[in-house]
């Protein structure tokens, strides 16, 4: 039997960083709690856990004389309100691709403009951008969604288009191809990470090459 592992397995880049990060204030002795599990990989926060890594749900949680770690999800914009109210310390180890996208849906606040959002509205990184604007938002999870949309309560209102971080390539061109028809106004970013776009090339590569794929 050959087992084959693909060239992008591993952490993405915004993974290793807050991993990093995370271990390096355990190393040094701190006291970290992180915002949910730090990353989908149960070995990984398990052994973090036996490092003294917390995990908490919310800020309230945070154990006294904790630093609190931001997963490369990211958060919404009242727990930055609110760590600080608190007096609580924290490290920010939010995508950088992630940030991004919270500062075009803080833009599109500024602009008055409806946020669209291609994703998961149960993920914490949709959760995390959706709360960087106060502004008119909505969340679809395919072009089926996106196309009952009955649209912005203002038809003049601009719209921001962006997609979450890991969201299917093949989706997003749907969608995005849609929007360009449909809405003329509509501003498309397109934000999917480049790894995302890589692994599931990769994926779509070995599909046609092995039996089975873990």
């Amino acid at each position: 039997m050959e087992i084959r592992l693909a060239k992008t397995a591993g952490f993405c880049f915004g993974v290793n960083r807050a991993v990093e990060l995370t271990y390096g204030l355990l190393a040094e002795g701190h006291k970290v709690a992180t915002l949910g599990p730090l990353i989908h990989n149960p070995q990984a926060v398990e052994d973090m856990r036996r490092k003294g890594a917390q995990v908490v749900d919310t800020v309230q949680d945070v154990p006294a004389g904790c630093e609190v770690v931001i997963r490369s999800h990211g958060v919404p914009r009242s727990v930055y309100d609110e760590l600080a109210a608190r007096g609580i310390p924290y490290h920010d180890a939010t995508c950088p691709f992630v940030q991004k996208i919270q500062r075009i849906a803080a833009q599109a606040e500024k602009e008055g403009a409806v946020l669209l959002v291609a994703g998961d509205k149960t993920h914490p990184e949709v959760q995390g951008i959706v709360g960087h604007t106060r502004g008119e938002v909505f969340v679809f999870a395919d072009l089926a969604e996106l196309k009952a949309w009955k649209g912005p309560s203002d038809p003049q209102k601009p719209l921001f288009a962006v997609a979450q971080t890991t969201f299917q390539v093949t989706k997003w061109q749907e969608s995005s191809e849609f929007l360009k028809k449909a809405y003329t106004n509509a501003r498309i970013f397109d934000t999917i990470c480049n790894a995302t776009w890589a692994r599931q090339q990769e994926a779509e590569d070995l599909r046609q090459k092995c039996d089975i794929i873990v």
